[in-house]
């Protein structure tokens, strides 16, 4: 039987050399790990100097896992950031290049350009300084040499660009910010005081574009958001602000001006959607109704007034039943937009319905100067100018006494009216009783025309069916230039009034 004693004398005769294999097996995986590295550095290069970026950043990636103190690991990869634009991941990298090493003018360089870009202008001076320190080539001396010129320049129009913002210059504010943000490409603050010019001088569009920026350049900048739904709200784009709010909000579900200013603009933007598939629907009077609304649940803001005007003046001249009103809602709409194209369109329509030609004529020509080559502008000009050339001559809806919109039933009723009125049974003097007739032939055709489809239709076209002179028109094979309700040869004043 061994013995304890002798187990452990033979352990300890072979432990130096376990210890020495032990020893070499970790050198060897240090050894691995060190060409790994390597491997990944080279190929990251030759990769980045293809331009294949995403395939070296991959390559650098595993280099910085691989030894999280190469410094070089985390230059290279800095600079496949910055070759795909994306500055914001390079800087951390930067920084961690300057920890580890110090007197590494590159990448000091790098990052206060990067700095003096997001207007950090402390700090970014602070780095060009050290860099001129610590013995850089010529060109790097230079460049920071250069780059705190610049930067000294730069404070200067911070300070007199907030000094003409505070005493509400907006014009020679937006001026210098306009001069320190062709530097400061994304100075945020700068941005925003310029966006607030913007405002205060009307010019929203400029306005817009800064705040679209900020919004990108801040990751939680839910006061852009903010910024940007109040003023496409206030220029009566419900949507992009509804869009622009729900971006806040993602951003910070709880923010009290994003969530309430969201109840308002959605309770809005449903109403006015409803009132358009109304529209569409051809329900005019529900979507007059529903504009209605829309007017008094924003009543402070002129360009929803004037949306809901002027779809109103379309759909009420569409309903064909008021033109009256039409024709007062849609000149609303011109008094504070007189070149609206739509507008003039829908009121010269109304002006035709409520048979005031000449007015409809206007508004077509109008709206002409304004909308070049407009088919519709053109077809309705043409037929304004008939109506108005036909209401010199003979008028069937004015002999009936109808408007152009009656429907049979109220001709068929006026029709019956007017003939025991004017039939000539009624009269004994030779003279009146010829006059009643010419009028009794009349009020026939009118009604034989306005209640037969097909001639209305050309009627309202401009064309008279019962003219001589217009173009022969037939009707079940028969024509209607010599219409008369009594026949030919002697006759009685007998009449179907049916």
């Amino acid at each position: 039987m061994v013995s304890v004693e002798h187990v452990a004398h033979k352990l300890l005769t072979y432990l130096p050399y376990v210890l020495v294999l032990i020893d070499m097996r970790f050198e060897g995986v240090k050894c691995g790990r060190e060409g790994s590295v390597d491997h990944h550095m080279e190929m990251g290069k030759k990769l980045l100097a293809a331009g294949q970026l995403a395939d070296a950043l991959s390559h650098f990636h595993a280099a910085v896992d691989g030894d999280s103190k190469n410094y070089l690991a985390y230059y290279r990869r800095a600079t496949v950031y910055l070759a795909m634009g994306k500055s914001k991941s390079a800087l951390p990298d930067l920084s961690r290049v300057i920890e580890l090493k110090p007197d590494f003018t590159s990448a000091r360089l790098q990052r206060g350009n990067l700095l003096l870009k997001q207007g950090m202008l402390d700090e970014a001076e602070d780095d060009f300084r050290k860099v001129l320190k610590v013995h850089p080539t010529d060109n790097e001396a230079t460049e920071a040499q250069n780059q705190l010129i610049k930067s000294d320049e730069i404070q200067r129009l911070v300070a007199e660009a907030r000094h003409s913002y505070n005493s509400k210059d907006y014009a020679g504010a937006a001026a210098l910010f306009d001069a320190i943000i062709e530097t400061c490409v994304w100075d945020v603050t700068s941005r925003e005081m310029r966006a607030e010019c913007f405002i205060q001088m009307g010019e929203m569009g400029k306005a817009i574009s800064d705040l679209k920026v900020s919004s990108k350049l801040r990751n939680d900048n839910t006061q852009a958001f903010y910024q940007l739904s109040t003023i496409y709200y206030n220029m009566g784009d419900h949507e992009m602000s509804l869009n622009e709010v729900r971006e806040c909000l993602k951003l910070d579900p709880d923010h009290k001006q994003c969530f309430s200013h969201y109840k308002r603009v959605k309770k809005l933007n449903k109403q006015i959607l409803s009132a358009e598939e109304l529209i569409q629907e051809q329900r005019y009077e529900e979507a007059v109704s529903k504009f209605e609304a829309v007017m008094k649940t924003e009543p402070n803001v002129p360009h929803f007034i004037m949306l809901a005007n002027e779809r109103i003046c379309h759909a009420l001249t569409h309903g064909q039943q008021q033109p009256d009103r039409a024709i007062k809602v849609c000149g609303q709409v011109l008094q504070s937009d007189p070149h609206n194209v739509d507008a003039l369109k829908n009121r010269a329509e109304a002006y035709i319905q409520n048979e005031q030609y000449e007015e409809a004529i206007r508004d077509y020509q109008s709206a002409s100067e304004h909308s070049e080559n407009d088919r519709q502008i053109q077809e309705g000009l043409d037929k304004a100018q008939r109506l108005l050339k036909q209401s010199k001559k003979r008028d069937y809806y004015k002999i009936l006494g109808v408007k152009r919109t009656a429907q049979k039933k109220e001709i068929i009723k006026a029709y019956r009216k007017l003939a025991q009125q004017w039939h000539p049974d009624n009269f004994q003097d030779p003279e009146e009783k010829k006059a009643a007739e010419k009028k009794f032939i009349d009020i026939a055709q009118a009604k034989e025309v306005l209640t037969d489809p097909e001639m209305r239709t050309k009627f309202d076209h401009g064309e008279d069916p019962m003219d001589p002179e217009s173009q022969q028109v037939h009707r079940g094979g028969h024509q209607f230039h010599n219409f008369n309700p009594f026949g030919s040869g002697n006759f009685h004043f007998k009449f179907n009034f049916n």
